[in-house]
């Protein structure tokens, strides 16, 4: 079992950063990846991006050059850059372990002038 705790959601100004965090507890040592999908009211859950344990990553092509992913220890970061409105969702952390996946509660991002 993995246990994923989000935080750093919030309202920030069009072009205006914020840090999202998450920390896994339990079986961290099973786990193969970790990343970030968010969903937008009306639309579908989709990946932001990810790390592997060996340091891999991958972006949606809407974030890249903006958002960047990284990892130290058990926690996974996400640092949004030049945020815009269409950037406004529920942000979930997701971790792979064991061949089962482990999802945080979400945290709110709004981008709002």
């Amino acid at each position: 079992q993995v246990q994923l705790v989000e935080s750093g959601g919030g309202l920030v100004q069009p072009g205006g950063s914020l840090r999202l965090s998450c920390a896994a507890s339990g079986s961290i040592f099973r786990i193969n990846a970790m990343g970030w999908y968010r969903q937008a009211p009306g639309k579908q859950r989709e990946l932001v991006a990810a790390i592997t344990s060996g340091g891999t990553t991958n972006y949606a092509d809407s974030v890249k050059g903006r958002f960047t992913i990284s990892r130290a220890m058990n926690t996974v970061y996400l640092q949004m850059n030049s945020l815009k409105p269409e950037d406004t969702a529920v942000y979930s952390c997701n971790a792979r372990a064991g061949g089962m996946d482990y999802w945080g509660k979400g945290t709110l991002v709004t981008v709002s002038s």
